[in-house]
């Protein structure tokens, strides 16, 4: 039996679905589930019925103050549609981060869950805990961290790279080109989102049968093949959830984007679906079309997601 085929053994292997107890009832467990489900019914399902509906409208300051409402159907949308800076500058950047801040994401938190596996019991518990420290760290505070360590003039990485040669510390700012804000941003969301993939995937890691590995050694497979045809397919499972949440937080990525410097609005170049949603809502008082930008995004995240998954689960790769 080949390695690909003891694979797919140790995957197809799923324990018999056990006979159903005479009198039992399918409606019971949705019964157990309702109260939960009525909660989070009134937590989720409700803001975002809210956010479309006023999406619809004309509400701005004078309507939130008189409470009156103005429908305006879909001209929000036709609006938002119309703008070219949506399909010139808005668009590209929420989807262009969202795509590298995932995959490097992804591929660091793996890397580092691969190297937390070849540690000692005692080293990776120190490790393990060094890393949290990022993941407990709140965005408001690691986004203040990064933006003064690439501050112009000053800032850490600034005179580092001034003393390289590459950049004049007296002139450059990281915060005013779109491809070096964006490089920073992303520096911010890996750091603080890496720690979730790494001790996520870690966890798979421990739960591959080892005799599949050591047979793919026997076999010859050089460390990579060995994860490709033996470690991914066990923990196919593993890398959508972490891909599919990662995707979901870094699409609508809002606190390390709107506190670096520029990313309130000021620089229109460097704006997100996210930032600006807000900026409408809160700095433009158009809460109707910056709650049609959410409306938006949330749409762009369900097709993102769905398509992942599609793509993912295909029957053919299983």
């Amino acid at each position: 039996m080949t390695v690909q085929e003891r694979v797919r053994t140790a995957r197809g292997a799923v324990a018999p679905r056990p006979p159903r107890r005479p009198g039992a009832r399918p409606t019971r467990p949705w019964l157990l589930l309702a109260p939960a489900l009525l909660v989070m019914g009134g937590l989720l399902l409700y803001p975002l019925v809210r956010v479309l509906v006023l999406s619809l409208q004309d509400f701005g300051l004078r309507e939130l103050v008189s409470g009156r409402t103005d429908w305006v159907g879909l001209d929000n949308y036709v609006e938002l549609l119309g703008n070219p800076d949506l399909w010139t500058t808005v668009l590209p950047n929420t989807v262009g981060f969202a795509v590298v801040a995932v995959a490097l994401t992804v591929v660091f938190g793996t890397l580092v869950a691969l190297l937390l596996a070849r540690l000692s019991p005692l080293v990776r518990g120190v490790v393990t805990t060094a890393i949290m420290v990022a993941w407990a760290m709140p965005a408001v505070t690691g986004t203040y961290v990064w933006v003064f360590a690439f501050a112009p003039g000053d800032g850490i990485v600034v005179q580092a790279l001034d003393a390289l040669g590459l950049v004049d510390a007296a002139t450059a700012n990281p915060f005013v080109g779109r491809p070096a804000f964006f490089a920073v941003a992303a520096l911010n969301v890996v750091h603080h989102g890496f720690p979730f993939v790494a001790l996520t995937v870690l966890a798979g890691l421990m739960t591959v049968p080892q005799e599949l590995t050591e047979a793919a050694i026997v076999d010859g497979a050089n460390a990579w093949r060995r994860f490709w045809s033996v470690t991914f397919p066990m923990l196919r499972p593993v890398f959508a959830v972490v891909t599919v949440l990662s995707t979901i937080w870094d699409f609508k990525v809002f606190t390390q984007i709107y506190l670096m410097p520029g990313g309130d609005g000021v620089n229109r170049n460097v704006l997100t679906l996210g930032t600006w949603s807000y900026v409408e809502s809160f700095a433009q008082n158009r809460y109707g079309l910056g709650a049609a930008i959410a409306v938006l995004l949330t749409a762009l995240l369900l097709v993102v997601t769905v398509a992942y998954l599609r793509l993912l689960f295909r029957e053919d790769e299983l």
